[in-house]
């Protein structure tokens, strides 16, 4: 084994790899929260910096798949509609990355923490905000640079994306796609930005590597299971779990 993997513990590496399963099933399932679910569960049993590298691999390629899932023209379109949300979210995540070296690590576990533990709970209790049309470009804007801050420090800008894109009454197709596209290139644009903040190295590639192959697996059968099982009953398991696995990472923040 090479980097980090030759470091870790065989039980540590089978514990990282059952969790990035269950957040690929989750992924292929519902079509988000894969980051959360691993920065969640991987903070349990990594330093929080390594587990961020470890979910940069799986976000990229996973999210690749599912905005290229009914083809390049629609997944052009949708860069097109929601470009001002795009270049928000790109902007904020590059800058906000740089601040991981800097962050104290309780700092660092309370700022993923609590936003995984807030989305959650909002869209459990089923609160959706309600945008006015004339204010699209303003509210993309805002919320996209919001998306953006958190995820570059966290690796998780699902939930302000998920929560926009109910608010103005995407159809479910296009919510799907349009979640890809955004998550996909956020992915990419999350990959550049911590190999030049100095968490994804030559280091911990292998470990976010490695973690591809459940990631990819979960994916699979999370899509099978999307077919045969109501959605709506699913994610509100799987925002359960993200609660649970957000306070847990709070904890850690407050005392260590």
């Amino acid at each position: 084994m090479s980097g980090i993997l030759a470091d870790l513990p065989i039980l540590t590496l089978l514990i990282a790899a059952a969790i990035t399963l269950f957040a690929g099933f989750v992924k292929g399932a519902v079509g988000f929260a894969m980051p959360m679910i691993m920065i969640s569960g991987l903070g349990s049993v990594l330093p929080a910096d390594i587990a961020l590298a470890a979910l940069i691999l799986p976000t990229v390629v996973t999210n690749v798949f599912q905005a290229l899932r009914q083809g390049v023209g629609a997944a052009w379109k949708a860069v097109g509609q929601f470009r001002i949300y795009l270049i928000a979210l790109l902007v904020f995540l590059i800058a906000s990355a740089q601040l991981v070296r800097v962050l104290s690590p309780s700092t660092l576990y309370l700022l993923l923490g609590l936003p995984v533990v807030g989305f959650s709970l909002l869209q459990l209790v089923g609160w959706v905000p309600r945008l006015r049309s004339e204010n699209r470009r303003r509210d993309e804007g805002l919320v996209g640079s919001f998306a953006g801050f958190v995820g570059g420090m966290s690796g998780v800008w699902g939930p302000p994306t998920v929560l926009f894109l109910t608010a103005i009454d995407t159809p479910k197709a296009d919510q799907m796609r349009v979640q890809g596209v955004i998550y996909g290139l956020g992915a990419v644009a999350l990959l550049g930005a911590h190999v030049q903040s100095g968490v994804f190295t030559s280091h911990t590639a292998p470990l976010s590597a490695v973690m591809l192959v459940p990631a990819l697996a979960g994916m699979v059968v999370g899509g099978w299971v999307h077919d045969r099982m109501p959605q709506v009953a699913f994610r509100r398991v799987t925002l359960v779990v993200l609660i649970v696995a957000g306070l847990n990472l709070v904890r850690r923040g407050l005392i260590g």
